[in-house]
């Protein structure tokens, strides 16, 4: 037998895994795993440790170092990752975790040692929130190593991560807008600048929007894809984050006029070049159809906010710029949520409670124009 499971409490077992003979005491050598749960989890560990033996996977605690750990659960993780987000997970991984953790045994790490290198690490420069995403990672890796049997508790459970400040949130008037629009007119930015200030969409989202994706009728446009640039220069498309980021926005009326120009004027061009034109074409590619690099999107944004004389804020900040906007004219959050593709409408609220008093004290004047003249109208039958 390879292993068998022996019942250890209510909701406790033990993994008996039957390792061979050691040639120099000639003694029977087993390793043991504790697994918490029924009888079913401990047979599917089982099966899981014994398939790592097969594949020559699998690791022995007490004896993984940190480094052993994370760089075979970084291989591991990665699957079920986005190509964008594997190469920072990685990036994570071997330039800071390993380096801070790596020699440490596994099941020797203790929270101390993670709230120590956290402290260093904002010491040496790193924001707190890049410091809580490293620790993300960390605690994510650990649950993995516990689900594994590699170590009995999760150390990152017991650590306290860097508070994160939030920033007062940029965004612009409806003047600031037109302004921005005006000195971006003659640039081949144009209708891309448009269509974020005017749907909200993120800009991996507006990268990987194609024609097929644009309805000219109705008029919408469905984010089903997004484009990211990795670090070697390639692109990749990606499925959205999720399900509520895959989505329909309507288009305001003088959007859809703009990206029917931009259609129009993109298929003129390349007739004029002898290039095809199909419907998978990118919206906001290049001349030759390839896609735009997302830094120098950005860039060109910033540059040209303090050309137009408007204070300049990020790219992301139009997406706030336009769900502002929409709440201060009163549209219900809900309908907000969905243009922004927010996993649910409370998100959308704590982001936008900045907006809040300005909408509570319109809600207050309308109550009033609702409720006062029928309590006076009321008030003048009575004595009459």
């Amino acid at each position: 037998m390879r292993g068998h499971i022996v019942k250890r409490g209510k909701s406790s077992y033990t993994v008996v895994l039957n390792m061979g003979i050691d040639p120099t005491s000639g003694k029977r050598k087993q390793q043991w795993v504790s697994v918490k749960g029924n009888k079913k989890d401990a047979e599917k560990r089982l099966s899981e440790m014994l398939h790592q033996i097969d594949t020559g996977s699998f690791m022995r605690p007490g004896k993984t170092t940190v480094a052993d750990f994370l760089e075979r659960w970084i291989e591991d993780h990665q699957r079920n990752l986005s190509p964008r987000a594997a190469e920072r997970y990685g990036r994570i991984v071997r330039t800071h975790l390993v380096p801070n953790f790596g020699n440490i045994t596994l099941t020797q790490l203790k929270p101390e040692h993670l709230q120590k290198v956290y402290a260093a690490m904002q010491k040496q420069g790193l924001s707190p929130r890049t410091v809580r995403y490293h620790h993300a990672v960390m605690h994510v890796a650990l649950k993995t190593a516990l689900k594994w049997g590699l170590i009995v508790r999760n150390p990152a459970d017991a650590v306290d991560p860097p508070k994160i400040h939030r920033n007062d949130m940029q965004t612009w008037d409806e003047q600031e807008i037109n302004q921005f629009l005006e000195g971006a007119k003659e640039t081949p930015y144009y209708t891309l600048f448009y269509t974020v200030l005017f749907t909200g969409m993120r800009r991996s989202e507006l990268l990987g929007l194609k024609w097929s994706d644009v309805d000219l009728i109705q008029p919408q446009v469905s984010v089903s894809r997004s484009l990211h640039q990795l670090t070697d220069g390639s692109f990749v498309f990606t499925e959205p984050k999720s399900a509520k980021s895959r989505r329909n926005i309507a288009l305001t009326p003088s959007n859809a006029l703009l990206l029917k120009e931009h259609q129009e004027k993109q298929r003129l061009d390349r007739a004029m070049l002898g290039m095809g034109w199909s419907n998978d074409d990118l919206v906001f590619g290049t001349l030759d159809g390839k896609p735009r690099i997302p830094d120098t999107i950005t860039k060109v944004w910033e540059r040209l906010a303090a050309h137009a004389g408007v204070k300049v804020i990020r790219f992301h900040d139009a997406r706030h710029t336009h769900a502002s906007l929409w709440l201060k004219l009163g549209i219900h959050p809900k309908i907000v949520q969905e243009r922004l593709g927010h996993a649910s409408i409370q998100m959308t609220l704590d982001t936008y409670s900045h907006v809040a008093p300005g909408l509570q004290e319109a809600a207050a004047l309308r109550f009033d124009e609702l409720v006062v003249p029928k309590r006076e109208n009321q008030a003048v039958a009575e004595v009459g």
